[in-house]
């Protein structure tokens, strides 16, 4: 028996000895350069270099044909770099397996239009890399839910409510400015002439009924900087959805009274600017996260984590 399980041992060319060479090894094929290898790792170019030499003379065959400035990968190497390459690869896939086995599922996410389309779209990719075993199915609209009523784990509300029966947690603050093209501030010489706002036409967002023709956000703003403008005698556009507003800003229909983080994308482009010098106003509605007391689905902590690593506090 002794001298089977010595036959044994020696047939294993991997131990755990040369699972870190064979490491070091993967990330030096994979660049095809010790020091870029190095970099990865954490570790000194010599550092590489010995364990490639070490790994070569335990496997008694060559890894890397080196030339002065460049190295490349011998038969053999091309080989090995392919098996463990794949090793690796299901190695990871299997914890990231064994992590997600609790997380597996659809989560139904209800949230106002703007959030949907101004943060999740952008990063969905992201997330469904993440969490492939992970199906999100999303509804939209701006008035609020019933969780009772509809099979609903979590919303994203825009507003200064709060809900007793669910729990609420803070999302990002918003803060109002108006915004338009830079053609647009050009057409109506707006760039620190305030008073030139009076010539635009307003595009504006009602949540509310529609027969309500209230000028909300922009009167927030208005009152913010103890400015006197009868908004109801102006020309303006009305929309029941804030995302629309921003799109017929881009499209030189008006000037919009935006929330700066929601549309923080427009004004970097250069797609939309802000004419009117350190005026932004805080408001009282700010996104947030509702679900339900009753409903605990350790999917949906993992959205809301990843969720809040990925928006602008």
């Amino acid at each position: 028996m002794h001298s089977e399980d010595k036959v044994s041992n020696s047939s294993r060319f991997i131990n755990r000895y040369q699972l870190s060479k064979l490491h070091t090894f993967e990330s030096a094929a994979r660049h095809l350069s010790f020091a870029s290898a190095a970099e990865e790792l954490c570790i000194s170019p010599s550092a590489v270099s010995h364990q490639i030499n070490k790994l070569e003379e335990e496997l008694n065959f060559k890894l890397f044909n080196r030339f002065h400035r460049r190295i490349t990968l011998t038969n053999d190497g091309k080989n090995l770099f392919a098996v463990v390459k794949k090793s690796l690869s299901i190695l990871n896939q299997e914890i990231v397996d064994i992590k997600n086995k609790d997380v597996t599922g659809a989560i139904t996410i209800y949230s106002c239009p703007s959030f949907i389309q101004e943060y999740l779209l952008p990063k969905l990719a992201q997330f469904t890399e993440l969490y492939p075993h992970i199906n999100l199915n999303m509804i939209s609209g701006n008035a609020p839910i019933n969780f009772n009523q509809y099979p609903v784990d979590l919303a994203i509300y825009y507003d200064s409510l709060h809900y007793d029966e669910l729990d609420c947690e803070h999302l990002i603050s918003e803060t109002l400015i108006p915004v338009c093209t830079p053609d647009y501030a050009k057409q109506f010489n707006l760039l620190y002439n305030i008073e030139n706002l009076k010539k635009c036409i307003l595009l504006h967002y009602n949540s509310g009924d529609m027969l309500d023709f209230s000028f909300d956000e922009w009167c927030t703003w208005a009152n913010y900087f103890s400015l006197s403008f009868d908004f109801i005698k102006m020309q303006n556009l009305l929309f029941d959805r804030s995302d629309h507003v921003i799109v017929a800003a881009i499209n030189n229909a008006g000037i919009a009274i935006g929330r700066k983080q929601t549309i923080k994308k427009y004004l970097e482009s250069g797609q939309l600017i802000a004419p009117f010098l350190d005026m932004e106003a805080p408001c009282a509605q700010r996104y947030y996260i509702c679900r339900s007391h009753e409903r605990y689905n350790p999917k949906i902590d993992v959205f809301v984590q990843w969720l809040k690593s990925h928006v602008q506090k």
